[in-house]
């Protein structure tokens, strides 16, 4: 007969609430629960399962992305949710890769291309927004905020940008997930004006850093994520 678990004894080993526990389940992300006569949950070694799955993977994952690869598992999308998974490890891949590029731009003094464009100081904002990958729209908010500035072309009146506020919008577009405060990325790009980028090399080795560490929670999450597919196509046959 398989062992029956209570929801406190669940929640006091993940060191969740009850309450997280049921939300979980009304959120679909977990096996339907049987209940008792008395109507109390009697939550199986796969509930158990689900539940260390789910709070390994918010370690490493987005919440909307875990709750969309546990529900893909109840549905029974196996195939679908793993590819998901493979995705996101696509895409922290990208990621590191585009940090170390930038980096490498701001190591370049001589800086003439970008992306296989060329770097001046009469840059259109679509061009600096294509180099830093952003919409246009970012910027211009940015300007608003006071962290660049641009001149006017004197033939249209359109802003154009040089290769140092190029650097600052690559800078606030590749750490604003890992600069938290305005304070912080304006004293960054303070760096910036003064060509001092010893600050700006540290925190993208921090920002490299914090993804190396995302990646291992990743695949300590991806370790929970095989065991419970494991035992939920076992339970199924």
């Amino acid at each position: 007969m398989e062992e029956i678990y209570t929801p406190t004894l669940i929640a006091k080993q993940l060191n969740v609430s009850t309450t997280t526990l049921r939300r979980y389940e009304d959120q679909g992300l977990i096996p339907d629960v049987p209940r008792t006569v008395s109507n109390r949950r009697c939550y199986t070694s796969i509930h158990v399962q689900a539940f260390i799955t789910i709070r390994a993977l918010l370690q490493g994952y987005e919440i909307p992305v875990v709750y969309d690869v546990m529900r893909k598992i109840k549905g029974q999308q196996m195939e679908s949710a793993l590819w998901a998974i493979n995705q996101e490890q696509h895409n922290t891949q990208v990621e590191k890769e585009r940090l170390e590029e930038v980096l490498r731009m701001f190591r370049d003094v001589d800086l003439s291309k970008y992306k296989d464009l060329t770097v001046s100081d009469s840059m259109t904002i679509g061009e600096v927004a294509q180099m830093a990958g952003v919409n246009p729209s970012a910027i211009r908010h940015w300007e608003q905020e006071g962290l660049i500035s641009s001149n006017r072309n004197k033939d249209n009146g359109y802003r154009v940008f040089t290769l140092t506020e190029l650097r600052k919008i690559i800078l606030i577009s590749s750490l604003r997930k890992t600069v938290y405060y305005i304070e912080n990325m304006k004293q960054l790009l303070n760096e910036i004006e003064t060509h001092n980028y010893k600050k700006v090399e540290i925190s993208f080795q921090l920002a490299l850093q914090k993804l190396n560490s995302q990646l291992m929670k990743q695949f300590f999450a991806i370790a929970e994520l095989t065991n419970y597919v494991k035992l939920y196509k076992s339970n199924a046959e």
